[in-house]
């Protein structure tokens, strides 16, 4: 079964009301999140990144990436950032596919299995989740992998994915790794 690491939201500037516990839950999942994405090309999976545009329409992976770098927690971006050859994303709305050309990408690409990192587990993370279930992939999100705002609410949307959605919530990046070829 063909896998995609999808990486969602993570250039961000933290320039919002909610930042400083987001960014905490960030430096905290960082080290997985980057080693998640360092091992993917050399397990097999697509890597694709997913951000929102935070209402620039005119924002790509270039001027998202250096707006991010520029704000608040820099050390949070460049370890992430997105390399040129890796398919990048713009997104508006909270779900990774909600009027994106994500869907069309991943079928073109026989993928039937996602493995969601990123930013924020109870909202964008959640949101894709469940947009990813009714298209039919799997999905597989690392709890060491997603950061929130709040933890009760995180741990709530984790167990929303995979009770509702039939998500495979892995306890480590190598769990989340395993998985993708189970």
């Amino acid at each position: 079964m063909s896998t995609a690491l999808i990486v969602i939201d993570m250039l961000n500037p933290y320039d919002h009301e909610d930042a400083e516990p987001l960014m905490e839950s960030v430096a905290e999942m960082l080290p997985s999140m980057q080693e998640l994405i360092e091992r993917a090309p050399e397990a097999g999976l697509l890597t694709v990144y997913v951000n929102d545009n935070h209402g620039d329409w005119s924002a790509g992976r270039d001027k998202l990436t250096r707006r991010a770098e520029a704000g608040a927690a820099p050390h949070l971006i460049k370890p992430i950032a997105p390399p040129e050859d890796t398919p990048f994303v713009v997104k508006a709305r909270h779900s990774v596919f909600y009027q994106t050309q994500l869907e069309y990408l991943l079928r073109q690409e026989g993928i039937e299995r996602l493995v969601l990192t990123g930013q924020v587990t109870e909202q964008c993370v959640l949101y894709s989740a469940l947009d990813g279930y009714v298209r039919h992939f799997e999905v597989v999100v690392p709890r060491n992998a997603v950061a929130h705002i709040h933890e009760d609410l995180a741990e709530a949307a984790l167990r929303m994915m995979e009770e509702n959605m039939r998500a495979q919530v892995a306890s480590s990046v190598d769990a989340a790794l395993e998985a993708a070829f189970a």
